[in-house]
C-alpha cells in the first residue's frame, strides 16, 4: 500500500487506528479451547468486529511463531482474511544485516504479503535498506519505544558534544536511508513530550504509536504533538480491544472499544483539518 493510499483510507474512514493482533491463548474466551486453530479463529472474529473502525492491523509475530509451522499457517490465514483494504504491519522487529535482512524482507513482503515490517536499526543501514527495496512496502524503524526499558539506551545522550539523545540521532541518520514514502518510525505514546521533538526531525514521516490504552498513553496528547498535515499517525491498540471481554461477548466488546477510539480520532482529525 502506498503512502497516498494509506492517507486516502484515513481520510475516508476518519480514523488512524491500528489494531494489534496479539492472540494470547491464556486470555482467549474459553470456547476457543476446543477450536482446531484458536488463534486464527479469534483474530478473524476480531477483524470482523473492528475492520470498519481501523485502517491497519499489526499481527505480533511472536504470538504466532511460538507454535512453529502451525503458527505460521495461522498467521497466513489471518493476513489473507484481513485482505488488501487494510494496511498490514508484520510486527517482527527484525534487525540483521546483508543477505539475512534480504531473506527476512522476502519472507514478509513476497510470501506473507505484508505492507510493512518493524525493524530495529541498531546494526545500522545494513539492517534497514533491504526492506526499502520493495515498491509500495515499508520499513517501520524503532526509534523511541513505549516500554520502560527504552530508557536504557534510547534516551542516553550521544557523546559527541551535540547533547542529542540516541533516539534523536537514530531519526536524523536513518531518515536519509529512505523517505516518507517507504519508512515509518515507532514512537511510543508513553513519551508524550518527545513528539514535538520527533516532528522537528521527521516532520513528514508516518509514526506508528504503541502505548495508548493499557500502557497509559494519551491519544489527545499524541495527536496534539504528533499529527502532521497528512495525519501522519497510526495509533496502535491491542489489549484494550482484544481483551475488552473474556466472555462470549468478546467480539461485541472489541467492536465497542474500536468504535470509541474511531470516534475520538474522527474528532481529532476534524479539529486538525477543519
Amino acid at each position: 500500500m502506498t503512502r497516498q493510499e494509506l492517507i486516502h483510507r484515513i481520510q475516508q474512514k476518519s480514523t488512524f487506528l491500528c489494531v494489534g493482533l496479539d492472540p494470547d491463548l491464556s486470555k482467549l474466551p474459553v470456547h476457543f479451547r476446543d477450536a482446531t486453530d484458536p488463534i486464527a479463529d479469534f483474530c478473524c472474529e476480531i477483524v470482523d468486529a473492528t475492520r470498519q473502525y481501523c485502517v491497519a492491523y499489526k499481527p505480533n509475530l511472536a504470538f504466532f511463531e511460538q507454535f512453529g509451522t502451525a503458527g505460521w499457517a495461522s498467521l497466513q490465514k489471518v493476513m489473507d482474511y484481513i485482505g488488501s483494504e487494510h494496511f498490514i504491519i508484520a510486527d517482527a522487529k527484525r534487525g540483521d544485516i546483508g543477505n539475512t535482512a534480504t531473506m527476512y524482507a522476502n519472507a514478509f513482503f513476497r510470501q506473507l504479503k505484508a505492507d510493512a515490517v518493524t525493524v530495529a536499526p541498531y546494526m545500522g543501514s545494513d539492517s534497514v535498506l533491504p526492506f526499502l527495496a520493495f515498491p509500495g512496502k515499508w520499513a517501520v524503524v524503532l526509534a523511541l519505544t513505549s516500554n520502560k526499558g527504552s530508557a536504557d539506551f534510547q534516551l542516553l545522550q550521544v557523546n559527541d558534544g551535540s547533547r542529542e539523545q540516541l533516539y534523536e540521532h537514530v531519526l536524523k541518520v536513518s531518515a536519509a536511508w529512505g523517505s516518507p514514502e517507504n519508512m515509518m518510525y515507532v514512537v511510543g505514546a508513553t513519551h508524550p513530550a518527545a513528539f514535538a521533538r520527533v516532528r522537528e526531525i521527521v516532520p513528514h514521516h508516518f509514526l506508528l504509536v504503541p502505548g495508548v490504552g493499557a500502557q497509559g498513553g494519551d491519544l489527545d496528547e499524541v495527536a496534539r504533538y504528533g499529527m502532521n498535515d497528512d495525519c501522519g499517525l497510526l495509533v496502535n491498540s491491542s489489549r484494550q480491544i482484544l481483551y475488552a471481554s473474556s466472555g462470549a461477548d468478546f467480539a461485541s466488546k472489541a467492536r465497542t472499544e474500536a468504535e470509541k477510539m474511531q470516534q475520538q480520532m474522527a474528532r481529532l482529525l476534524e479539529i486538525r483539518f477543519k
